[in-house]
């Protein structure tokens, strides 16, 4: 009689493809996975294979894949669960394992095309240029193809100062309140209202197994000012963010600003850091620090039965956690799993500006 743990986890193993070709041998060979995403850009993958076979007809052992004709640097890996493409990018690491009795094993380590701009470091200046256009700037360098949306200032001078293409990127988006992310060669720039995530409902005990959260105050404020000085006009400049930014997002729930502003008072936060040389760039700062901080007032940890529509853009609409934590959230990080003690599965971490109303 079959164990029905043993078949629960072979009808879990993900499927595996190199160069557009699937290869069940690496499927039969595979230990461990983890495939990770976040907000920040930068998807990655972590695969390790059985890599020494014992041949029964000519008595000969040897390792499996050291002859690269599989695997090997720059080519295109892709895991899959069923028909759903979890992760797509390139072999960047090849990692050999030899313990001590036990059999060698190979860990593939594979990374999306933001690796490209990770890998190129420059010092360069735009001028008279707004970030999209920046962007747009990037993405040519790496024949990538841009799908950016942002509103946003033009610059006098936008300065990359000894910063790689991805880093630099990742501070520009954060000043704008926007998320990077790949999907092949397209790189995308957009605010998160703009990305279209769909939302799954997964309730406790069913497809969510196991959440913690917590709903904190700490880094809530009840406003962000962000203060500079108008060149053009010769003048100061404010632009304060209040909760009005986040009103759309809290789905009948109650803020943390308004919480905070409830039980302790205002408590308002004057950006120290950088100096926004006209109105729209003082906005943009503003609100975007704003949001952040408002966006991260409850967030989330959980472990999910596969499935590979959890992905960083989607929301989950979490069920059976009581009137306080039930709710929508955002997906800000997700981590895909598999061994071969506990079969697939996925954990995320996922945010939202408010709690539910108490009963």
């Amino acid at each position: 009689m079959s164990d029905p743990a043993t078949a629960k986890i072979q009808s879990s193993i993900p499927r595996i493809f190199v160069a557009g070709e699937r290869k069940p041998a690496l499927e039969d060979e595979l230990h461990t996975l983890l495939v990770r995403e976040s907000v920040d850009g930068l998807y990655r993958c972590e695969a390790t294979f059985g890599n020494w076979n014992y041949n029964n007809d000519t008595r000969e052992a040897g390792f499996l894949f050291f002859d690269r004709r599989v695997l090997d640097f720059g080519k295109q890996f892709e895991v899959k669960l069923e028909d759903d493409s979890v992760f797509d990018g390139r072999i960047m690491g090849l990692e050999a394992h030899f313990p001590a009795g036990q059999p060698a094993t190979l860990t593939v380590l594979a990374e999306d095309r933001f690796q490209d701009l990770r890998m190129t470091r420059r010092t360069r200046t735009f001028f008279d240029s707004t970030d999209a256009a920046a962007f747009n700037q990037i993405a040519s360098d790496h024949s990538l193809t841009p799908s950016i949306s942002l509103d946003g200032p033009t610059h006098k001078v936008l300065a990359q100062v000894n910063q790689s293409d991805l880093a630099f990127m990742r501070e520009r988006a954060r000043t704008l309140g926007a998320e990077l992310w790949m999907q092949g060669s397209t790189l995308n720039v957009k605010a998160r209202a703009d990305r279209g995530g769909t939302t799954l409902q997964m309730t406790l005990g069913s497809e969510l197994q196991e959440f913690e959260v917590l709903a904190d105050l700490a880094r809530q404020r009840t406003s962000v000012s962000a203060n500079g000085w108008d060149v053009a006009a010769k003048s100061g400049l404010t632009h304060e963010a209040t909760d009005s930014l986040i009103s759309g997002e809290l789905n009948g729930d109650t803020s943390g600003v308004s919480i905070l502003q409830q039980k302790i008072g205002a408590c308002k936060e004057a950006l120290a850091h950088g100096v926004p040389l006209n109105s729209a760039e003082a906005q943009a700062t503003a609100e975007s620090y704003f949001k952040m901080s408002a966006r991260r007032f409850c967030v989330g940890r959980g472990i999910a039965t596969k499935n590979a529509a959890l992905r960083v853009g989607n929301f989950v609409d979490l069920r059976a956690l009581g009137p306080l934590f039930s709710g929508k959230y955002y997906l800000a990080e997700v981590t895909h799993l598999f061994d071969l003690a506990k079969g697939f599965r996925s954990e995320f971490t996922a945010e939202r500006p408010g709690i539910g109303q108490a009963q």
